[in-house]
């Protein structure tokens, strides 16, 4: 656990902010029981990247593609909210954070009550699938059973097209309007609160620089440093769960 001394000044920072933004990487989610993707045991050490293009082009890399997500299913849906993500939640709930920019895919922030319109998520969202051409939503309850008896990628039931799940993919373009809004929250706040994330990937580990330019402080709370640690007010290197808890107040 930080000193208390870290944990005051953090609650100091929130208390004086009036528009706090929050940022949130793989290390939220991985006290849920989801493998970060860098490390031992995550999705890049077990399986080779499928690239957008790649998906697009290829039967059979759509057809991996599939396995692989029905597959990792059972994890994802047997992950619930932590004591990091009620607490994230609690600082919504009261007024003191504007919005939830999260890297994360697994829905977690909306299961733990932020609602869908506060939560910003610049890498897409692992829960569902949508039509690459008409968007329409597809549930995975309802695409499975086919693939399994069929080995046949889903398509679209609306136009035919191809259907891949709703996250961002290697190679392919980062949402606009999401990244827009993302932008936009980084600027227009006071305290920025970088949880969980490494900071590398690009480009939204740029929001917290942003911020930071446009005078916000900057919170880095993360179990290992980061690059972007000396541009930070205050850097807590610790389990993010149990720091946040202790900040806000939540069991």
């Amino acid at each position: 656990m930080p000193s208390s001394g870290m944990l005051d000044e953090f609650k100091r920072f929130l208390d004086r902010s009036r528009f706090a933004v929050v940022f949130t990487g793989a290390g939220v989610s991985t006290e849920s029981g989801i493998p970060d993707f860098r490390s031992p045991g995550g999705i890049w050490s077990k399986n080779r990247v499928i690239y957008f293009d790649e998906f697009v082009r290829s039967h059979d890399a759509r057809v991996e593609a599939w396995t692989r997500l029905f597959d990792g299913r059972p994890t994802l849906k047997a992950a619930t909210p932590n004591a990091g993500h009620r607490a994230i939640a609690q600082l919504v709930d009261a007024g003191k954070v504007s919005h939830v920019i999260t890297q994360n895919i697994d829905g977690l922030h909306q299961a733990s009550g932020v609602p869908a319109s506060k939560v910003i998520e610049v890498h897409g969202n692992a829960t569902y699938a949508k039509c690459l051409e008409c968007e329409l939503r597809h549930e995975f309850d309802e695409l499975e059973p086919a693939f399994r008896a069929t080995k046949e990628p889903p398509t679209c039931k609306a136009c035919g097209a191809i259907v891949k799940s709703a996250t961002i993919s290697f190679g392919q373009s980062m949402p606009e309007l999401e990244m827009q809004r993302a932008a936009e929250a980084a600027l227009e706040c006071d305290l920025f609160l970088a949880i969980g994330s490494s900071l590398v990937v690009y480009p939204a580990a740029g929001l917290p620089i942003a911020a930071k330019k446009h005078g916000a402080r900057l919170v880095i709370l993360n179990r290992d440093p980061t690059e972007l640690d000396h541009l930070a007010d205050l850097v807590i290197n610790a389990e993010i769960g149990p720091t946040l808890a202790k900040v806000v107040g939540v069991n």
